[in-house]
């Protein structure tokens, strides 16, 4: 049963909030569900819609974000967290990436409702899991380099991790390379983060359409459950 502790970093943000899940039963895919394409095109929409053809810095969840990373170290611009990487992508007039339905579908969710999720394969994971400060010794294989390069964590770094090594730099800025979800992909597991006042609501809409959607367009189950500062050890 994996479980997911956010104990290490709620003292210090005491607002995040992270519904972590287990999807079950991801089927290959040899062409591409049309309700998925559907979901992605009404979340570019809703999107935009939000930004108003402004950037995403006019979006509080995205200074909030800004926020935490400044306090842990992170200044440089060029770290933001996922969600403002694809919301930038909407805001130049881009689409979101297509790679894989999981992909698809997560990435969507992250632009709909505005909050950094994150997928491994499960096969490939180590659990337990934990949202932690970075220790000597953590591994991080950078996906975002071709090929992928070995990019260790500083130390007062906000990491996502399992027992072996950093599954997530920065928070949520770049996943590693080792665990991210492929086409043989059939079980994964789900992180999706808020630091919003309304943390739960966010999450639980996030929750009812990310697990809603990959049952009707994949078929794929999955069970859910919501750490916060009270309640930040949690199992699914």
């Amino acid at each position: 049963m994996p479980t997911l502790s956010i104990a290490a970093v709620s003292g210090d943000f005491p607002t995040f909030q992270v519904a972590f899940g287990v999807l079950e039963g991801v089927p290959p895919t040899p062409s591409r569900p049309a309700e998925i394409d559907a979901f992605v095109a009404s979340a570019e929409n809703a999107a935009r819609a939000r930004l108003g053809g402004g950037e995403p810095a006019v979006l509080p969840e995205i200074l909030h974000w800004r926020a935490a990373y400044r306090a842990f170290g992170s200044k440089k611009t060029s770290y933001r967290d996922a969600c403002e990487a694809l919301l930038r992508r909407l805001a130049a007039g881009d689409h979101l990436p297509r790679i894989l339905p999981l992909v698809d579908l997560y990435n969507a969710i992250s632009v709909k409702h505005v909050v950094p999720v994150g997928v491994d394969d499960l096969a490939l994971l180590a659990p337990p899991n934990a949202f932690r400060y970075a220790k000597a010794g953590d591994s991080f294989l950078d996906g975002g380099k071709t090929p992928p390069e070995d990019d260790p964590p500083a130390p007062s770094e906000v990491v996502y991790a399992d027992s072996r090594h950093c599954l997530c730099r920065r928070w949520n800025w770049r996943q590693d390379a080792r665990t991210r979800v492929s086409a043989g992909t059939r079980d994964a597991l789900v992180v999706i983060q808020t630091l919003e006042a309304d943390g739960a609501e966010r999450l639980a809409r996030a929750i009812e359409d990310f697990a809603g959607t990959a049952k009707s367009a994949l078929g794929a189950q999955s069970r859910w459950a919501i750490a916060s500062a009270a309640m930040p050890v949690v199992s699914v």
